[in-house]
């Protein structure tokens, strides 16, 4: 009963509620919501009689309770009347595109497997010894034919049409769209101009197209293609086309184009385009308000409408997606100069290692015609000569081939020194090697690690009289490798140290180019080392290179 009583309750304030309504709306304006309030008003009028009856009586009358749902209806007419009469009120729904895509699909297959079923009931029925084969045979090919209708991209393509066109105010949920779009060009698989293409095509639902873009050489070359033939034509960014393309920024539709062509005023569409297989759309592709390229579309599956909306949401797509393309040109000429930097940096590095070759062998020439007689001299020259043809062919190794990466493994510092060393025993004055600490082993590339030990010497050498001292030290250090270089030549200022020893391509020597020191601070950082530098003028220069202490353990394990 209370129950009753609060249906009673809301039916008399719904009447009051639609009385207010109509009483406060101006007079102008009740027009055009008069049948809704007729219909409302009645609606809660039926409701107020249907339950002041049963608060009467004690009990739902099941007659007036059965009609109450064909008196619902009817107010639905006056309802719509006020609707049309008031454009402002929605009328779109807020069911999902693909939900009602989903849903139209499941009611039409059923409808139609109903028919089919009828269909072939009264093939069965009337068919005589036949029927039921018959039947069968008809229903096989009714479920193969909704398989194949179902699979087909055409009616796909035509329901969506058909939903967005009869449904929504709008033809595409934004929303989905976008996402799609997005996810289509940032997805793995093919490259970035034939995903391009899938985007922006599958906006309008057509099967295939063909990117173009702009180059230096003043055309828009073919660079994309999908499910067509690459064109192997190109247009001039300067002709009538790209530059009605730039300027007005349009979607050219080229039948529209062929049945009006002064709608779009003086511009020459070339005919490799006019004949181009199922061509449609020539869509722009606009970045900064430039012509970056353009795009050419196929027929669509089904026939869409070009509308504001279409080529509004084609012209968006094409500016979005010329950023995706830019950001790859640019990044790919990116790589291509990181790459010939790489490899002028290598050259560098390799012309600089070269010229200390020439500078060994001048050197080794010059002395020569001193000690040439020297069994010892004769010698060594003969290992400093194999060392250097040796370096000069790992040199040409490496130009040819490129920069690569350089492995670090286990090695004896005093082995390695010793080697260093066995190649400057000609020089004057001749380095020593003095080793407090035995066996010390770091991680590094012995020919790299040997070179920039090797360029220090080198230097100390050249900076030292014939008749002064180079000494090179080994010991250890707590958990570091130190390997101390000391000369009794000129010395350096401690501004020349600070402003001026590691900086690339700075150097006191007239034939020197100034990137030893460079490369060698920086290959000592990369492997956790450090250099350090003391030097008094007219006294001489001490170079200490710290490395990390690479344990025996760890050598042993690494090689097991």
């Amino acid at each position: 009963m209370t129950d009753i009583v609060g249906r009673v309750v809301i039916a008399v304030m719904g009447m009051l509620l639609v009385e207010q309504l109509y009483r406060n709306t101006p007079a102008k304006g009740r027009w055009g919501i008069k049948f809704a309030c007729f219909g409302i008003g009645g609606m809660f009028a039926y409701d107020f009689y249907l339950y002041s009856d049963a608060m009467l009586f004690r009990q739902v009358n099941m007659e007036i309770w059965t009609a109450r749902g064909a008196v619902n209806a009817l107010i639905v007419p006056l309802v719509a009347v006020s609707a049309a009469r008031n454009p402002r009120w929605s009328l779109g729904i807020s069911v999902s595109r693909r939900i009602l895509f989903h849903s139209a699909t499941l009611l039409g297959t059923a409808l139609y497997l109903l028919a089919m079923s009828a269909a072939g009931y009264y093939l069965r029925f009337f068919g005589g010894s036949w029927g039921a084969v018959m039947q069968v045979t008809f229903s096989f090919g009714a479920v193969a034919l909704l398989v194949g209708i179902l699979f087909s991209g055409v009616f796909r393509s035509w329901l969506k049409v058909f939903i967005s066109k009869h449904f929504y105010n709008y033809n595409y949920d934004y929303r989905e769209e976008w996402l799609g779009f997005t996810r289509t060009l940032s997805e793995h698989g093919h490259g970035l101009g034939e995903r391009t293409i899938q985007a922006i095509a599958a906006l309008v639902e057509s099967p295939g197209g063909a990117l173009f873009i702009s180059r230096e050489s003043g055309n828009c070359e073919p660079v994309a293609h999908w499910n067509i033939s690459l064109p192997n034509e190109s247009e001039s960014a300067s002709g009538s086309l790209c530059q009605f393309l730039e300027n007005k920024q349009w979607v050219i539709d080229l039948q529209e184009y062929d049945a009006n062509p002064d709608k779009y005023g003086a511009i020459f569409i070339p005919q490799w385009l006019r004949v181009f297989p199922k061509g449609w759309l020539i869509v722009p592709l606009i970045l900064l308000g430039k012509l970056f390229g353009f795009m050419i579309l196929t027929q669509p599956r089904s026939r869409i409408k070009l509308n504001w909306e279409v080529i509004d949401l084609l012209k968006i797509a094409g500016s979005q997606a010329a950023s995706y393309l830019a950001q790859q040109e640019s990044t790919n000429a990116l790589i291509i100069a990181r790459q010939f930097e790489s490899f002028n940096r290598m050259s560098t590095f390799i012309v600089h290692d070269l010229k200390n070759l020439v500078s060994q062998l001048s050197l080794l020439l010059s002395n020569a015609e001193k000690h040439k007689n020297n069994p010892e001299f004769q010698k060594d020259m003969l290992d400093t000569l194999d060392y250097s043809v040796q370096k000069m062919k790992l040199l040409l190794h490496k130009l040819s081939r490129g920069s690569s990466i350089e492995h670090s493994a286990p090695l004896f510092i005093d082995k390695l020194l010793r080697q260093a060393l066995a190649l400057k025993s000609v020089f004057e004055p001749k380095p020593e090697l003095e080793i407090l600490d035995h066996d010390l082993m770091v991680a590094a590339n012995w020919d790299r690690l040997e070179r920039v030990i090797g360029h220090i010497i080198q230097n100390a050498v050249e900076a030292t009289p014939k008749d002064g001292k180079v000494t090179i030290r080994i010991s250890k250090q707590e958990a570091f490798v130190v390997i101390e270089i000391k000369d009794t030549g000129q010395g350096m200022s401690e501004e020349f140290i600070r402003e001026r020893l590691f900086k690339p391509f700075e150097s006191t020597k007239s034939a020197g180019m100034g990137i030893g020191m460079f490369e060698s601070r920086e290959y000592i950082h990369e492997l956790g080392g450090q250099i350090e530098v003391s030097s008094r003028q007219a006294i001489g220069t001490t170079f200490r290179v710290i490395l990390p202490f690479h344990r025996h353990v760890d050598y042993v394990k690494d090689a097991a």
